[in-house]
């Protein structure tokens, strides 16, 4: 029998996601979930779901919630779609954005699911290297008809500066997608660029910042047309009854999620400091993580000896990554466990 599955998924390098351990005295550090509770109006409106509208399709376009972003956002219900988590989103951008025979681009090191969402379409993917300290590098404005900036980026962590990426995205004739889930930690972001610019789009997620990483709920914000062409490709009904009550009630504590993004980032400030203090090399991060190289032992033996230790953190093989770690901050006391365990 003639193999049924397409070559581009036979020779198709999986994204990895970060390890799930069942174990509950591991410190997990590996993932970059939030360590607080999501907040209790978020919570309440899980407790009180009613069990009688599972048995209805959810609202397909997501009007409550895609109102309540533009308010929070000051744009357009119009320039709002929201997805089951950010990654569908991507994926949609490079299925509505990116013809057959043409290509996606995105920086080296970078979120490494792009190139595998390039791979499932079968179209080609062409890696920009960052500068030798992961710093911007612009990127070329010709041959790729879509670019994936993550911005903060990861897994450095590192934020490019919001100057450099609306002159490239003024110059660029494709689409661009700046990939914010982690710029709640940052100190400025991207969003204004895409309510002026015609191929700008922002992504969020809700997994970090509002702690609903187990919901799946992301959102884009960008000009109507390009929202518009979002809408046309997705699932029926992608997101689903319970995590677009959830997710409304998160957005709706903005009070409580400013104090969690305060203390991650105070957390993440102090932690850095400490780990400078003990000679290991860590770059100047505006998201919920560290990315960290050791001087004494190689990354990977340290990641391996954590590991012992039942501290979990994320290694990633490689040439541009694996002289370093990357460590998502927990609480204070976690974190204070995790310098506790450093040889």
């Amino acid at each position: 029998m003639k193999n049924p599955i397409r070559k581009s998924v036979q020779a198709l390098q999986p994204y990895v996601p970060g390890e799930q351990p069942t174990d509950p005295g591991i410190l997990k550090l590996n993932t970059n979930e939030n360590p607080y509770p999501p907040s209790s109006l978020a919570q309440s409106a899980l407790f009180e779901f009613s069990v009688e509208l599972l048995r209805k399709y959810p609202d397909p376009i997501c009007r409550e919630l895609r109102d309540a972003i533009s308010r929070i956002h000051k744009c357009a219900p119009e320039q709002v779609f929201v997805g089951n988590g950010s990654d569908e989103i991507l994926l949609l951008c490079l299925r509505a954005f990116v013809e057959r025979d043409a290509a996606i681009g995105y920086f080296e090191p970078s979120y490494s699911l792009y190139p595998v969402l390039a791979a499932i379409e079968n179209v080609r993917s062409l890696a920009t290297p960052l500068g030798p300290d992961f710093e911007w590098v612009d990127p070329p404005l010709v041959g790729t008809s879509l670019f994936f900036i993550t911005n903060p980026n990861a897994p450095t962590g590192m934020l490019y500066p919001k100057r450099k990426i609306a002159l490239f995205c003024g110059s660029y004739e494709g689409v661009v997608v700046v990939d914010e889930a982690y710029s709640d930690f940052a100190r400025e972001n991207c969003l204004d660029v895409a309510r002026n610019l015609q191929n700008v789009i922002v992504t969020r997620s809700l997994s970090k910042s509002y702690s609903l990483a187990g919901l799946r709920l992301g959102y884009a914000i960008g000009p109507p047309e390009l929202i518009s062409a979002l809408s046309k490709i997705k699932d029926s009904y992608n997101v689903d009854a319970v995590a677009q009550r959830v997710g409304l009630a998160a957005l709706q504590d903005q009070e409580y999620f400013r104090e969690v993004v305060t203390k991650t980032c105070a957390t993440r400030e102090r932690v850095a400091q400490a780990l400078r203090e003990r000679s290991y090399q860590v770059s100047p991060s505006e998201a919920n993580f560290l990315w960290i190289r050791p001087t004494h032992l190689k990354a990977e033996e340290l990641f391996r000896y954590l590991r012992e230790l039942k501290v979990l953190v994320r290694y990633f093989p490689g040439e541009f990554t694996g002289e370093y770690l990357r460590v998502s901050i927990g609480t204070d006391d976690e974190m204070d466990k995790f310098l506790a365990h450093l040889p």
